[in-house]
């Protein structure tokens, strides 16, 4: 009875009666009959193409395979539990990849959901993988929407996939043998259908085009580095090579045309030599791409793999030399620091790094040395230790680190002093986590101004305005698969108010990456914060140094402080702080 009811809603809509049905579905039922020549009243099996056939499609299709097979089988592990079936069909629309439960092979087979399936419209009528090829764009064909009876139990959801030109590639389509009735229930499989298409031409497109810029962008700063809605691929000289299809929605969504061969400053008030500034070295939120129409997006340029482009963003990033020039991001205070001590680092200047703890000390007094004259030895102590400064005494020319120097007992000093008397071939570098001034209290004066010849003061990790790059970086070093921090995640590392600066950081992250699943860190990976140690109450130039490195963001800094917003604003009065212009 229902098969006959079909077949008449067809007959009536052929007539030019209104039946409620999709204009989609219409438009393709009125084709199947019109132009193919098709029978609705007909069961007719999948069609399913050869073995030799299908290998050839296949072997067409290999590059699109390997590229989207990863992320096909992350959207299958979602699916599976609701027995749901993935296709890839290339854009003949012959299925060349496949993931299902191999308990309903037969019943899969038989439906035609499965490798070799032919679901082109004019054989297999309105589907999924037919109607979205020749719309060209993402449909859901459930149960009744299928012209032939034998697909009316399904409930099939597909979107296409563009290649790197902007043509038509291929179909993800997402299917059920039975489903709900309502054609509501497959909105969720819409979703995650199109976000997959979505990230497989990203895939593509930074597979494809390795030797050039390539251009991220997004509605959202939080999305942009975790899952950018678009991009596009960038020659030397600013011509559009290569593109998503959500490039085009995103910088001419009137028309949506194709972008190859145009220029990215027909769209953007942005050049090619204006991309270096959009790499992770800046916040995300900070990298905004104004629009000739006036909309605004947020970018994030990948530089091309090639030596020269490579050195050149090297030299680019920072004229520091040697290690100091991996220290820090786009953090002014941390930059002029660098160069002070890049200044300092051939010289035989004794250095005082001060600094709460974790803060860099070390590191920073070993690339010093690294940077300073060649072939000269690096000797750390640690000043709570008894007796260390007497072991010096045969030690090699070089650079003497002395950890927390402030801890140094009277008889340790003593003998410090003794050694660089007998010893001027050893630069002293030494840490402390004081201030120079309180340092100067608890040395004896011969001492304090044999090692303070010149103060390096590092900040907190709180007034830092590089934690977006240096969270990044740490994060690379830590893993070895390619991780990413969630939105919500990156939010709450960077409110923290990190009373262990960069060590805490770092043990952190070394939790996060033993405890997420997937590529993804996110918020539940996170170790909680610590209830203690809050930073002391800041005074009038801590607060502008922590207002800076939030980027005057007062939700953001009072987060970092552990205090409401209304008592940031207070303390910004109390101090007479203003906002930059």
């Amino acid at each position: 009875m229902l098969d006959l009811e079909h077949v008449d809603e067809i007959d009536r809509v052929l007539r030019g009666v209104e039946t409620g049905r999709d204009s989609l579905v219409a438009e393709s039922w009125r084709r199947c009959v019109q132009t193919y020549g098709m029978d609705p009243s007909r069961p007719d099996p999948a069609h399913v193409v050869t073995e030799s056939e299908l290998r050839e499609h296949r072997e067409q299709s290999e590059r699109l395979i390997a590229t989207a097979r990863s992320g096909l089988q992350t959207l299958f592990q979602q699916v599976a539990g609701q027995n749901y079936v993935l296709l890839l069909a290339d854009a003949k629309g012959v299925c060349v990849d496949f993931f299902g439960d191999p308990r309903f092979e037969d019943q899969l087979r038989q439906a035609g959901l499965y490798l070799g399936s032919n679901w082109t419209e004019d054989l297999a009528g309105t589907s999924g993988v037919g109607s979205c090829i020749v719309t060209g764009k993402a449909v859901t064909i459930h149960q009744s929407d299928h012209f032939g009876l034998a697909h009316t139990p399904l409930s099939c959801t597909a979107a296409p996939i563009f290649d790197t030109k902007g043509e038509f590639s291929a179909v993800l389509d997402i299917s059920l043998l039975r489903s709900p009735s309502p054609k509501s229930s497959q909105n969720l499989a819409m979703g995650l259908v199109t976000a997959s298409a979505r990230r497989v031409e990203m895939a593509n497109l930074m597979a494809m085009t390795r030797r050039e810029w390539v251009l991220r962008f997004s509605t959202s700063p939080e999305f942009l580095e975790v899952d950018p809605e678009a991009a596009v691929a960038l020659d030397g000289s600013g011509r559009i090579v290569g593109m998503t299809s959500g490039a085009r929605r995103a910088l001419d969504p009137e028309v949506g045309g194709n972008l190859i061969d145009t220029r990215i400053d027909d769209w953007l008030e942005l050049s090619i030599d204006d991309l270096p500034d959009l790499m992770r070295g800046r916040p995300a939120e900070e990298r905004v791409l104004r629009l000739k129409d006036g909309r605004r997006l947020f970018g994030h340029a990948i530089a091309p793999q090639t030596p020269q482009m490579i050195s050149a963003l090297r030299q680019r990033e920072t004229a520091l030399p040697g290690a100091l020039g991996s220290l820090a991001g786009a953090d002014p205070v941390l930059g002029r620091l660098l160069e002070q001590a890049a200044r300092l680092a051939p010289t035989q200047v004794p250095l005082l790094i001060t600094g709460e703890t974790g803060t860099g000390k070390e590191r920073l007094a070993r690339a010093i040395h690294v940077t300073g004259p060649k072939d000269r030895g690096f000797h750390a102590i640690r000043c709570t230790g008894p007796g260390a400064v007497g072991s010096l005494a045969d030690a090699a020319p070089g650079t003497l680190f002395l950890r927390g120097i402030e801890d140094l007992s009277p008889d340790g000093q003593a003998a410090l002093l003794t050694l660089l008397d007998k010893r001027p071939d050893l630069r002293v570098v030494a840490s402390c986590r004081c201030a120079a001034s309180k340092l100067s209290s608890i040395l004896r004066d011969d001492l304090f101004y044999r090692v303070a010849g010149a103060t390096l003061a590092l900040p907190p990790l709180r007034h830092r305005s590089d934690l977006d790059w240096l969270i990044d970086r740490l994060l690379r070093w830590r893993s070895s698969v390619d991780l990413h921090l969630s939105p919500a995640a990156r939010a709450e590392l960077k409110s923290r108010s990190w009373p262990g600066n960069i060590r805490e950081l770092e043990q952190l992250l070394d939790v996060a990456v033993a405890m997420s699943e997937g590529s993804v860190v996110d918020l539940p990976d996170l170790p909680a914060a610590p209830t203690t140690a809050k930073p002391e109450r800041e005074d009038s130039g801590d607060l502008e140094a922590l207002l800076a490195a939030c980027g005057w963001n007062m939700a953001q800094a009072a987060r970092r402080l552990g205090v409401n917003r209304s008592t940031v604003l207070r303390r910004l009065r109390k101090a007479g702080l203003m906002p930059p212009a």
